[in-house]
């Protein structure tokens, strides 16, 4: 299946998460899926509000964040760095990690940024019901990386039928060591191996 078999961007992401949460045996509310999904649908509309979600410092995003007075601004700012955050350490870590940036640090500021949301809205004055979302995503901030990657991978592993797409992917497996990229990369005739300190062959 490609992306163009599928019905909508919705639908595809939907069946990728699925796919990547029971591959990575994760374990993930309803609520939480499909929160996961509709982020990286809003992340592949370039016009949505995504774009903009990491063009500072995240340390400054983060401290403006938690200083604005006004509840609903504060609410929106944390909710958009912590979903820039885990987007970008899900499909761009490697590249973060190759230009010095700790990943542990990164994913501190995604879990910060969806815990203070989430205390937000425990503290804002209202009843709770219901499971606690923001506090899903802070808890098990690690493992949706984890779920974003493994969707990263598959939907680069479905292009490298192409010329372009067998470099792109091939480029990434150098980068993140995927097995799912591996297995792309044979199927199409490309051997993927290292040999001493990850040196390719």
């Amino acid at each position: 299946m490609t992306i163009l078999a599928a019905r909508s961007v919705a639908h595809f992401f939907c069946e990728a998460v699925e796919d990547a949460i029971r591959s990575r045996g994760v374990t993930a509310t309803d609520g939480a899926a499909q929160y996961l999904v509709a982020l990286l649908t809003d992340y592949a509309h370039p016009e949505g509000r995504a774009e903009e979600a990491l063009d500072r410092p995240l340390t400054l995003l983060l401290d403006e964040a938690l200083r604005i007075g006004h509840r609903a601004e504060r609410f929106e700012r944390l909710r958009t760095l912590g979903d820039g955050v885990l987007y970008a350490s899900g499909f761009f870590g490697a590249h973060f990690e190759a230009r010095g940036v700790d990943p542990k640090y990164l994913r501190g500021l995604g879990t910060r940024a969806y815990g203070a949301a989430s205390s937000m809205l425990r503290h804002g004055g209202e009843e709770a019901t219901g499971p606690d979302l923001f506090a899903e995503l802070a808890d098990n901030f690690d493992e949706f990386v984890d779920v974003l990657t493994e969707v990263a991978d598959s939907t680069l592993a479905m292009g490298a039928e192409t010329a372009r797409g067998l470099v792109r992917a091939y480029e990434r497996w150098l980068k993140t060591g995927s097995e799912r990229l591996a297995s792309a990369l044979t199927s199409q005739g490309v051997l993927p191996t290292r040999g001493p300190k990850g040196v390719l062959q």
